[in-house]
This record gives structure tokens, sequence and C-alpha cells, in this order.
């Protein structure tokens, strides 16, 4: 499904870990759910098997990522949570409602930012208000405010060929944004930016998060990028996908860049890169 499709159809609108095997209680109901994923692509071999009795819970404003191997099926998983791809088996739910299709609430952001190329910075953000019947005096004032959110201002009238990568993704979070969803996904959105753009990148969209407090979902490949950013990393196997571990990651906010650099940070990612590796984690 292409970003105008996907537009059409959505309208831009405590946990702990209580044992090594990443099982999460909660004390409320879970914004998003997962139960038994599974999914198989048909083709002349029998079927691919991706997804493998995938399941987990996901609290409000909560940030998780989800980190792999290459091609394990992360954003399958992803477009599994968007309503964009139904499941061979299991089960998605929104605040306690079966995923059917793509709903209200739910936006995402692509790997690549997929803007129009003859609409400016403001009129790609507020593009999915149009095809949502928001007049053009609301639109403006919304796609604004997310424009000075995400450090664009006096760019509004620019064309996207004159942005850097960087610009243009932000545009593409404040467009998934204008419609104040409770979810966001985000599939490896800073993947084709260089890494101090990423690292970047990964600062400013703390900063928006700590506005909006969304609950966000986010593939990558960043181990650290991972830690960095999230209250929680969900690690898949090698592909058919299994989660082999859930890790909760206890350092605290606001974090800075400095925290990169503590040991607390470097543990983390070293029980994120043994699971990766396929290596059993001690904790």
């Amino acid at each position: 499904m292409n970003p105008l499709t996907w537009m059409r159809h959505i309208p831009m609108n405590s946990l702990r870990r209580s044992s090594s095997s990443g099982t999460y209680k909660m004390n409320h109901s879970p914004i998003l759910s997962a139960s038994q994923l599974s999914t198989t692509f048909q083709n002349s071999n029998g079927g691919l098997h991706v997804l493998d009795k995938i399941s987990f819970e996901i609290g409000a404003q909560q940030f998780v990522c989800v980190l792999g191997p290459s091609g394990s099926g992360k954003s399958t998983l992803l477009r599994v949570l968007a309503g964009l791809l139904a499941p061979s088996q299991g089960e998605v739910k929104i605040k306690g409602q079966a995923l059917t299709g793509p709903q209200n609430g739910v936006a995402m952001v692509f790997q690549n930012a997929n803007l129009m190329p003859w609409r400016s910075v403001c009129q790609n953000i507020r593009l999915p208000l149009e095809l949502d019947g928001v007049n053009a005096k609301d639109a403006a004032a919304r796609s604004g405010e997310l424009i000075e959110l995400v450090g664009l201002g006096g760019f509004d009238d620019v064309l996207p060929q004159d942005l850097s990568g960087g610009m243009a993704q932000r545009v593409a979070i404040a467009r998934a944004l204008v419609q104040d969803p409770d979810l966001l996904l985000m599939d490896e959105p800073f993947g084709s930016l260089d890494a101090i753009t990423r690292d970047q990148m990964g600062g400013e969209l703390l900063k928006i998060w700590s506005v909006h407090n969304k609950t966000v979902v986010m593939v990558t490949h960043d181990i650290n990028e991972a830690v960095y950013l999230a209250d929680r990393v969900l690690v898949l196997s090698d592909r058919p996908a299994k989660i082999v571990l859930d890790l909760d990651i206890d350092v605290p906010r606001p974090r800075k860049e400095q925290v990169r650099y503590t040991p607390e940070f470097g543990e983390f990612a070293r029980q994120l890169r043994e699971a990766i590796g396929g290596r059993e984690i001690s904790i």
C-alpha cells in the first residue's frame, strides 16, 4: 500500500519485567496487544513462514523498539500491527478492539519520507487533514504547530527537492502526527541517514515524543539507537521470527547524549547484541 492510500485509510488522530522469559505484568489495559501472531507468504516452495506465534502487550505512552537480524520479519510485524497486512493466525487489538484493517488513531512513518514532490513542507504535512475534510484554516494552524515542533520553522514553503534527508524525515514525522494518533509506528525512519544525522534525529524524536507522549513502536537495526530511544526492546530471532528477548531499558529520562557512554548503557547494548547473535542471555 502506498503512503497516499495509507493516509486515505487512516485519518492521522507501567510495564515491569517479571521474569527472565520476557513476561510483563501491566496494571492497566494495554493500548496495543498481539496474540499468537503468525504470518506465512505463499510461494512455489510451499510458503515462506515469517512470523511464528508472536505475543506481547504495550502500554500507553510507551516507546518500544524492535530489533532483529536482517530479513527476520520486523517490517512484516509492523505492517501487521498497522492493519496493512492480515496475519495468517493470531490477533492484534488496539485499545481492546480487534484490528481488521487500517483504522483511526494509528499512523505510520516509513523508511523513506515519501513526500509529494510538488507540495511544499506545509502542504505535505496537512495533506492527511485535507483528505479527511478538515477546513483550510484549521489544517494550516495544525500543520504550522508541527512545523515548529519538528524544527522546520521558516521552511513552510520549501519543496522536498530542497530538503536534506533528515529534514524530509522530520516532515514525514510531522505528517504522521498531524491528526494526533494514539499509536505511531515507525519502520526504520532514519535508516537512510548518515550516522551523525541519525543520532541527531534520534534526539529530536525524543523531544517530539516528550511533548506528545504517544505510544511508539519503532523498527531499527541499530542497537545503540534502540537503547537510547526505548523504554523497552523486543528482539526477534531469525525467520520464522519469535521474540527471544523482551528487555526493559531502565535508563532515566530525559536522556542526554552523554548517557550513551555510561556502563549501564553498554550493558543493555551487550544484552541486545548477544540476543541477536543467538546466545543465551543471563539477566
